[in-house]
Formats: structure tokens, C-alpha cells, sequence
């Protein structure tokens, strides 16, 4: 097994029908992983409380109170890709995520993910990710060094004080690719994208459906190379797989998406065929300083 350098944690929530022990609670919120596997870990001192007493099989539930454990899986992928740290301070790190990479510890991938790699060598261990990147999607990430200015910083995506710009590449629709080959297509041709986004089956999957917009993205095609568009994606709003959705509502899903039109059987990555989606640029006032900072990345590549 491939233990997690890192510990997780789990605050125990206050409600009236929680259960008597720790280990109940989490046999019942992590149901992924066995009875069983769960009272060996507790056995072996796998689990402990912030202080770091460890916690028995019969410990009590305390409602508020953090519990620390080691996620396991049976072996964990390389990811061959390497991050890059493209400015910190004392408060903040901004970081390159390359593609294929887990921004934090999720599924098979425990310590192969962002959060962790530069923790390791920031020497930084309470860093934190101030908002979310999908491991298929490559680019900018904003994290934060000290818990003090966690509020202040995720606020910044609360408020909409922050300007996210992506990238992507997809084949143009034949309509479009008619009017470029006749040279009435002007550029740049702009889309606004606003419907109603709900989970859809697996549950990671999102589709649009009936009712009022809770998603908007401004969509922008801006360059075209043999039947291939380069578009400037902005999303007013975060909904999950939101910009590969509307890309996909717009009849141009985004090059070698896995999920969007039609879902592909799991499998191990190909790591020769990247989702051509790219978190391209950050701009935001910084809430603690006031220094404007303005983040970007080179265009992807077409070929």
C-alpha cells in the first residue's frame, strides 16, 4: 500500500444523531473503505485528534473537533510533468499546474498532486489551495501559506473581485469552418453561454437542463489554424466542468475531452493527449496588501 506523506483531516460535524464513536462515523462517511480497513488503520495509530493522541476503536465522537488520517491506495500512477512556482510572497504562492496532475489528494492520487509536491518543497505544510483546477486541466493556481489568511484570500472568488481567463482548443463547426475557408469569418467572434447546469450520472458529470441560468461563461474565438480555433474563456461563474460544457453546448467540445460530448471508457492517461484547456491567466488586487498582480501563461501550442 502507498500511504499519503501527508496527513488529511475531517471536522466531526455537530448534529443530534451522530454516532457514539469516531471510528462509526467514518466507516459511514467514507463507505468507500471497509469496516474492516478502517479499524486496522485505528489499530495501528493511523488516526489521531490535532493533538495527535491517537484514536481507539472505542473513542468517543466530540462534535467540532478535527480527526486526522492517512489516505491509502493500492498503488499510485507517476504523474511525468513537472509544476512550477511563478510567484510567492509571505502570504501567497502561484503556481503552474501541468496537466494530469491531482491539484490536492483525490481517488488513486495521494501524493501525486499539486498541493503536496510544493508543500514538500516549500517546506510550507498548511498550504492550501484557494479554489479548484480539474486534474485534466493544466494552469495558474493561487495558494495560500497561512491559515490567518485563508478567509481573505477565498473571498476573493466569493466576491468576484478575481478575473480568471482559460484557453482551449476545438475544431470549429462546419458552419464555421465554411465561413473561415470563405473568408467571412471575423475575428474575434464572441459567444455568451448562460443555462442551468445540474450533476448528471456518474455524479462528476454536469449537463444542462430546463429552468433559470446558474452558469454564465463569455466565450471568445480568436485565432484559426486548419479547421482548429484557439478561444479566450471567461466564466462569470464556477460550476463544475463549466467551461467544457458550454463549449460543448456551443458544438465545439474542447479537443481531447474524455467527458464532453460522450464519456470514454476509463483508462490510463495518455499523456501524449492533454484536454487542450488551459487556466491561462490571474489578475486581482491583493486583499492584504493592495499590490495589483496580473499572472499569465504562453498560449497552447495548436500542434
Amino acid at each position: 500500500m502507498v500511504r499519503a506523506s501527508q496527513a488529511s483531516y475531517i471536522v466531526l460535524p455537530d448534529h443530534p444523531s451522530a454516532p457514539a464513536t469516531v471510528v462509526e462515523f467514518l466507516m459511514t462517511r467514507f463507505s468507500q473503505v471497509s469496516a474492516q480497513e478502517w479499524q486496522s488503520r485505528v489499530r495501528q495509530g493511523k488516526v489521531h485528534w490535532l493533538d495527535g493522541q491517537p484514536i481507539e476503536l472505542d473513542s468517543a465522537y466530540r462534535p467540532k473537533q478535527r480527526v486526522y488520517y492517512y489516505r491509502e491506495v493500492a498503488q499510485e500512477p507517476r504523474i511525468p510533468f513537472s509544476e512550477s512556482i511563478l510567484y510567492q510572497d509571505e502570504r501567497i504562492i502561484i503556481a503552474h499546474k501541468p496537466h494530469f496532475l491531482a491539484l490536492h489528494p483525490s481517488g488513486q492520487f495521494i501524493n501525486e498532486c499539486l498541493v503536496n509536491r510544493l508543500r514538500i518543497a516549500t517546506q510550507v505544510p498548511q498550504l492550501v489551495p484557494a479554489h479548484r483546477l480539474d486534474r485534466a486541466t493544466a494552469g495558474i493556481v493561487l495558494l495560500i501559506k497561512q491559515p490567518e489568511y485563508r478567509d481573505a484570500y477565498h473571498g476573493l472568488f466569493r466576491d468576484g473581485a478575481i478575473t480568471k481567463t482559460y484557453q482551449a482548443l476545438a475544431s470549429l463547426t462546419p458552419a464555421l469552418a465554411r465561413q473561415y475557408s470563405d473568408g467571412q469569418l471575423a475575428s474575434p467572434l464572441r459567444w455568451t453561454v448562460k443555462n442551468r447546469l445540474v450533476k448528471s450520472e456518474p455524479s462528476f458529470m454536469m449537463q444542462v437542463t430546463d429552468g433559470e441560468a446558474n452558469s454564465h461563461s463569455e466565450v471568445a474565438l480568436v485565432e484559426v489554424q486548419k479547421g482548429m480555433g484557439r478561444f479566450e474563456l471567461s466564466p462569470i461563474t464556477g460550476k463544475t466542468h463549466q467551461l467544457r460544457v458550454h463549449m460543448h453546448s456551443l458544438g465545439m467540445p474542447i479537443c481531447n475531452d474524455r467527458c464532453y460530448p460522450t464519456l470514454l471508457p476509463k483508462a490510463a492517461d495518455n499523456f501524449a493527449q492533454p484536454l487542450k484547456l488551459l487556466a491561462q491567466r490571474l489578475q486581482f488586487s491583493d486583499p492584504i496588501s493592495g499590490r495589483h498582480i496580473d499572472i499569465q501563461l504562453a498560449d497552447l501550442p495548436f500542434s
